[in-house]
């Protein structure tokens, strides 16, 4: 018999299929009635396909008692309870690794679009302003700016290495030093702010990094500095970097991520030093095809008893 998985969110279709011919799958994503369904399959569920945005919560894992193990297409798993999965012994799968470069590549995307204002030279010449009023002001090097980095996982040294080919001098600040570079170290986050031109989030989200951005970090930033965010939103006072933005206390900001997903602040749409992205960093076939199948690859493998390839510690 095939073991049963609830489907919380889908993943990839090539994906999909694959847990479809080798499980019996309930899609409680779009289940008319998703109390009623797990009513009725609740008791044999023995895996969870879920997403790092729906992630499993403590309720939903209390109406599962058979359930061993949830699987996360995504790197962050803030909206997986993690308690109520310890207490239950369930094992957390998510998707490393497979994403870093694509993440890293956006991240020096906004770094650049910042700094050179790619889309403030796209709008001058669609709006007529090079005909009319000539050359638009002039924008900022990337070479020879000091690029500060929060999280310095696997995301942040990649995003670092590019900024290196740059030109760029990289700092860094986490929990604590890394033996393997040799980027100055802040301990603090306003310090690292302070020190920078370019401050680019790249750390876990979750209860330990919420609102590690706040007010007094983007006042050391300055009117000079831009704000990049390729971690979650999260991590960021938002109200206080948008009144930021708006009274022009930084320079601006290149946005991955949001609070409130998919809902962004209505005051940023209007500001040209604003660069907004739809929590897309990994959005690129190939690697969205890869955190699948590793989602996919997790699962076989716990069901054939062999160790998992991503196992959440």
């Amino acid at each position: 018999m095939k073991p049963d998985v609830l489907v919380v969110f889908p993943i990839r279709p090539k994906a999909m299929a694959q847990l479809e011919a080798a499980y019996t799958l309930h899609h409680w994503w779009n289940a008319d009635d998703p109390d009623r369904l797990l009513d009725e399959v609740g008791q044999r569920v023995r895996a969870i396909v879920t997403t790092g945005e729906k992630g499993a919560s403590a309720a939903l894992i209390d109406r599962l008692p058979a359930l061993e193990i949830v699987g996360c297409f995504g790197v962050g798993i803030d909206a997986v309870d993690r308690a109520a999965c310890s207490r239950r012994g369930v094992l957390i799968t998510n998707t490393p690794d497979v994403l870093t470069e694509d993440v890293a590549d956006m991240g020096l995307l906004l770094v650049l679009a910042c700094l050179r204002r790619l889309l403030v030279g796209d709008r001058w010449i669609r709006e007529g302003s090079w005909r009319r009023d000539g050359a638009m002001p002039l924008t900022t090097t990337a070479r020879g700016r000091t690029l500060g980095i929060l999280g310095l996982g696997r995301i942040g040294k990649a995003l670092g290495r590019r900024a290196e080919l740059l030109g760029m001098t990289v700092a860094y600040h986490g929990r604590h030093p890394q033996p393997d570079v040799s980027w100055r170290y802040h301990e603090g986050l306003v310090a690292l702010a302070a020190d920078c031109d370019v401050l680019a989030l790249c750390c876990p989200g979750g209860a330990g990094t919420r609102g590690l951005v706040t007010a007094a970090v983007l006042q050391a930033l300055g009117p000079d500095g831009w704000l990049v965010n390729i971690a979650r939103g999260s991590v960021v006072d938002e109200p206080a970097l948008v009144a930021a933005l708006v009274e022009q206390k930084i320079a601006g900001a290149g946005l991955d991520v949001f609070a409130d997903e998919p809902n962004v602040p209505e005051a940023l749409l209007g500001l040209d030093n604003v660069i907004l992205q739809p929590h897309a960093a990994s959005g690129t076939t190939q690697t969205r095809d890869a955190m699948a199948q590793l989602v996919v690859d997790n699962l076989q493998r716990h069901f054939a008893g062999q160790p998992l390839l991503t196992q959440v510690a």
